[in-house]
């Protein structure tokens, strides 16, 4: 059991602030973080000091449509630009239900959101080939000509229509580090790395953001590697990882090493945009530092670090 003022890092899915699709507006939203918010107050309750980091997939496609519905009237928001936007948002959601819920206990502490960059590899492999699919769904013909227009570009998704795909490369520096560390050194619970950071890549004229997204697990990670975090917990729609999703012979796992994960990831246990990048990033971080990463969903959160829940990821 990990002591009292241990550093945690909390991974909290986009996906999970949308309950259904009756319930996707900004307020549905905020309840939905209220929820979350209850699970993450219990644990910083028990002594631990915690950073929050979050996925922002269906928020930025939300933005997306907008802008789509507002083609030829408004200006177009470029994806790094949306990625701000929606760490702002979620963040302020966030920081607002956590504050409100340290007043109902008597909880006297402060919480901050940083608006955070990430420096991406201009040559990374990614940029080569989009891969991630974001906002709406086009017709065949509409897909076209956001091609011939507007320069995206375009892939058929699953018989269901056109996206648009960006790059998703990998993250390699945290832009905010230091102010990160400063507020969590002052024991202010923070709020970082939102949707995996807005993605820049370093110019001679400096800092310049480009049209890509980073995968918020990774990101996280990297955070929690770079702040020495004790345990690194991703939260997400499911109690525990289960080999054989959704088939009869589905089987939780309850703690796994490295390489058993390793193992079961090249059997095709994980797949693409769901679980795989969860396993990637747990297995980033406790091979990198020896530590203890866990997946959970929100509500099994302080089970979690007593280590009586999720899926427990271990070195060997």
């Amino acid at each position: 059991m990990m002591q009292k003022g241990s550093l945690i890092v909390i991974a909290v899915g986009g996906n999970s602030l949308i309950k259904d699709e009756k319930h996707m507006t900004v307020p549905d939203q905020y309840a939905a973080a209220c929820e979350t918010m209850k699970y993450i107050a219990d644990i910083i309750e028990q002594g631990y000091r915690v950073i929050i980091t979050h996925g922002n997939g269906p928020q930025v496609g939300f933005i997306l449509m907008r802008s789509e519905y507002s083609r030829g009237i408004l200006h177009e928001v470029p994806l790094d630009s949306i990625d701000a936007d929606t760490q702002g948002a979620i963040g302020y959601n966030f920081q607002m239900a956590l504050r409100n819920e340290f007043t109902r206990r008597g909880i006297k502490k402060e919480v901050a959101s940083i608006v955070t960059q990430v420096v991406v590899d201009r040559d990374d492999p990614a940029f080569k080939n989009p891969s991630k699919p974001i906002g709406p769904f086009y017709t065949e013909e509409q897909a076209k000509e956001r091609q011939s227009k507007d320069g995206w570009i375009m892939k058929e998704d699953a018989g269901r229509g056109w996206r648009r795909v960006v790059p998703s490369p990998k993250p390699l520096r945290i832009v905010e580090l230091e102010v990160i560390k400063t507020l969590v050194n002052n024991d202010i619970v923070t709020i970082a790395v939102g949707g995996g950071g807005i993605p820049v890549i370093e110019t001679p004229q400096g800092l310049k953001g480009v049209e890509a997204v980073i995968d918020k697990d990774l990101a996280s990670s990297l955070l929690a590697k770079n702040l020495n975090a004790d345990m690194f917990i991703i939260s997400t729609a499911v109690e525990k990882v289960y080999l054989n999703f959704n088939t009869p012979q589905q089987k939780a796992l309850d703690k796994v090493s490295i390489e058993e994960l390793i193992k079961y990831r090249a059997e095709g246990h994980f797949k693409p945009g769901s679980m795989l990048p969860k396993i990637d990033a747990m297995i980033d971080f406790v091979s990198s530092t020896g530590k203890r990463g866990v997946i959970t969903c929100p509500e099994k959160l302080p089970q979690a670090v007593l280590g009586e829940s999720g899926t427990i990821v271990v070195k060997n």
